[in-house]
């Protein structure tokens, strides 16, 4: 019989490699696009929500009157008949603000509120 002698050597130490992250142009891009994407979806869903609150007929608990444009009537003889005390400019600038209206044009049949001053 023979003896065989066995030794056990300690494992050679691997060396350590450490790498940089490297990102190329596309990658960095990819990356800015992503971190930015919450902040861009947060501003388009609040724009979008203040644009649904500010069309609703009440704002801030305040509720408004109604007036229904009849035919060859214009803003200016409806704001003279509204406030005759006050300024027309001033009193048709609150209605078209108040309506979002493009323009200061308006058509028979068409409802308007009334800011709640008037």
């Amino acid at each position: 019989m023979s003896t065989y002698a066995y030794t056990t050597a300690a494992p050679a130490a691997l060396p350590v490699v450490r790498t940089r992250l490297h990102l190329t142009r596309r990658g960095r891009a990819v990356l800015t696009t992503l971190a930015a994407l919450p902040i861009v979806v947060g501003a388009f869903v609040f724009a979008l929500n203040g644009g649904i609150a500010a069309a609703g007929g009440e704002q801030a608990g305040q509720s408004f009157a109604y007036v229904t444009v009849e035919s060859g009537q214009s803003l200016w003889q409806l704001a003279e008949t509204l406030a005759p005390t006050a300024d027309p400019r001033d009193v048709i600038a609150d209605i078209v603000s108040l309506n979002q209206l493009d323009s200061t044009e308006i058509e028979p049949g068409q409802r308007l509120a009334i800011p709640a001053q008037y």
